[in-house]
């Protein structure tokens, strides 16, 4: 089967129609949308590929005859074709982080997009929702839920009764720390540093009072909910796929967090006066 030409599409009797070309207006609607959805899926934590071929789906689907993605490490640049007119524009992606609730937000409505259930404007109504919509989980839920995961690795990793309950305060207490740092705005290597001091130091009275059989492994694990996984999972994904620039740089990204772990822990084991982990 051949392929298709960009701009062209197939009618139910067979035959190939160029799409209609847009207005400027129309194209700079367009193009408007497509960056803001790239720039949604970017900062959210979604690795090149599924940015690139999203936002190549929302362009296409709402009228352009195709559509140019470049995805860097922290701006997205889009170039779109309607005829004999063209657009490109570039925007810059702050506050990078993970939320998966928000990305399969995108991909769903993408899909009712290229069904073409939406218009543009509604398009734009269901991003500005989806860009609004408040965090799934209550920050205490979060909290609790992120101590018990890691007083459970320390169960998985052979911790007893006492370790359970110090890795969870310990992971528990640097959770609400990271937020409140976060919610500041402080730099999110530093946040890393402090709220890996923060569990060290806590994790650490497990050591000082000999509680349990093995106290070190509530250092080992009140730590674990810093640990880099989405970064650095995109970050073997993208270089796999070709993306090296933004594979290397999520890379670099994912091996500072680790640095800053260790040196926050380290940190609280010197304060502590502990020399084992």
């Amino acid at each position: 089967m051949k392929a298709e030409m960009p701009g062209l599409h197939t009618s139910r009797k067979g035959c190939r129609m160029a799409k209609p070309p847009l207005s400027r207006d129309e194209l700079r609607d367009i193009i408007d949308l497509s960056l803001w959805v790239g720039q949604l899926l970017l900062q959210h934590g979604a690795d090149s590929e599924r940015v690139e071929e999203t936002v190549h789906r929302f362009g296409t689907a709402l009228g352009c005859d195709w559509i140019d993605v470049l995805v860097s490490p922290n701006v997205i640049a889009i170039t779109s074709t309607s005829g004999e007119e063209f657009r490109t524009k570039i925007r810059r992606v702050v506050n990078i982080g993970v939320n998966m609730h928000r990305i399969s937000a995108i991909n769903r409505l993408s899909r009712r997009v290229v069904a073409g259930e939406l218009d543009r404007f509604q398009v734009r109504s269901e991003i500005e929702r989806i860009n609004n919509t408040p965090p799934q989980y209550n920050r205490w839920v979060v909290v609790g839920m992120v101590g018990l995961a890691c007083a459970a690795f320390s169960q998985l990793f052979g911790g007893d009764g006492p370790v359970f309950a110090v890795t969870l305060v310990a992971s528990s207490v640097a959770m609400w720390v990271r937020q409140e740092l976060t919610r500041r705005y402080f730099n999110p290597l530093l946040v890393v540093i402090a709220t890996a001091f923060v569990a060290g130091v806590i994790a650490s009275l497990a050591v000082r009072f000999n509680l349990g059989e093995q106290p070190q492994l509530a250092l080992a694990a009140s730590v674990l909910l810093l640990v880099p996984g989405v970064p650095l999972i995109n970050s073997a994904e993208d270089l796999f796929k070709g993306h090296s620039v933004i594979g290397m740089t999520r890379g670099l990204v994912g091996g500072l967090i680790t640095l800053a772990i260790a040196l926050g822990l380290s940190l609280a084991l010197q304060l502590m006066g502990v020399n084992t982990l």
